[in-house]
């Protein structure tokens, strides 16, 4: 066995002999920052990428920024009542969602006009909309005292359904 060298022993590079090949391993500080610095760029433009498994990602994060404002919207205005709170949380983040998703997820700034895409996204998140409602007027049947904490989770849970297909719808025919 080889000897144990404490933190402060270990040295920056050690060079191994392999038959052949002389390869120097980096143990330094700056090279692995340099090396994460290169994996993060390798990362984000791979993000940036026109594959669906990248755009997903980018829906996803999108999709999870309009959420929150939903949420927070949903929260202040839940005193008027769940259905105005769903109403105007989902025209404020859908309107935010279609324009992040125009030109950030789905890169169409040159080929989809803001118009065309809050026409064509607002019509999908009107069938999630009608979707969401539909949901909060069975919850409040089914389970009237359940408040608005649970309620907005509810609708997050369905608009994660909704959010799949709309995805696909977007991704095939929209953009």
């Amino acid at each position: 066995m080889g000897k144990t060298m404490a933190v402060h022993e270990i040295p920056d590079r050690v060079t191994m002999p392999v038959p052949g090949l002389v390869s120097t391993y980096a143990y330094g500080t700056q090279t692995l920052y340099a090396a994460w610095a290169r994996w993060l760029g390798q990362l984000g433009t791979w993000l940036r990428g026109e594959k669906a498994l990248p755009q997903l990602i980018r829906f996803a994060l999108v999709g999870g920024l309009s959420n929150v404002g939903y949420i927070l919207l949903f929260l202040a205005l839940y005193g008027g009542g769940p259905q105005l709170a769903n109403l105007a949380g989902s025209i404020v983040s859908t309107a935010l969602a279609n324009e992040m998703h125009r030109r950030l997820t789905f890169h169409a700034t040159d080929r989809v006009r803001w118009y065309t895409a809050q026409l064509e996204g607002g019509a999908l998140a009107l069938a999630g909309l009608a979707i969401t409602s539909g949901g909060l007027a069975i919850l409040e049947v089914t389970a009237p005292g359940l408040g608005d904490i649970s309620e907005a989770i509810a609708v997050l849970a369905i608009t994660a359904a909704v959010g799949t297909m709309r995805f696909l719808t977007l991704r095939l025919w929209v953009f």
